[in-house]
């Protein structure tokens, strides 16, 4: 009796103590999946001119004016999810089909910066104004939902 006495007190104080020590270590999640992104589906008409999912055999995908990389040589390619630039209100994109076969995107856009927390600072939230493209293999754009954000919903329909 003494001995379950003796564990009961020890788990009494124990409990609190444990959750003090937790309580006190917060990880704040700032990393890259909370950024918007710009999620692109590709489409083609069928004879009726009904939209139909598209697929491209190969794509890569790099920002304009730079050696950035933002897709590398992806096979099968029915969707796309772009990041848009924090720095300025538009964002020119290029797609690479094959080595001499390449459309241009440009995308406005509106970036509003807002408070996370004090661990993460500050976010953008980011609202597509308007979207114009080359014609080599794009036929046309749509823009389906002009809010981008973290949740995967389409937010331009690409049509070739």
């Amino acid at each position: 009796m003494k001995r379950l006495l003796q564990l009961l007190i020890s788990v009494a104080l124990a409990c609190p103590v444990f959750s003090l020590i937790i309580s006190c270590s917060s990880e704040a999640d700032c990393s890259m999946t909370a950024r918007p992104m710009t999620n692109c589906i590709l489409y083609t008409l069928d004879r009726d001119r009904y939209a139909v999912n598209d697929t491209l055999d190969s794509l890569t995908v790099t920002a304009w004016g730079t050696d950035s990389l933002i897709i590398n040589n992806q096979k099968r390619v029915h969707d796309i999810t772009l990041p848009l630039r924090y720095t300025s209100d538009s964002t020119v994109l290029v797609l690479h089909y094959s080595r001499y076969s390449t459309d241009t995107l440009l995308i406005r856009h509106t970036n509003t910066p807002y408070f996370l927390s004090m661990d993460c600072g500050y976010q953008m939230q980011q609202r597509l104004n308007s979207v114009s493209c080359t014609h080599h293999r794009l036929d046309s754009i749509h823009i389906n939902n002009y809010e981008t954000g973290i949740y995967g919903q389409e937010n331009i329909q690409l049509f070739y």
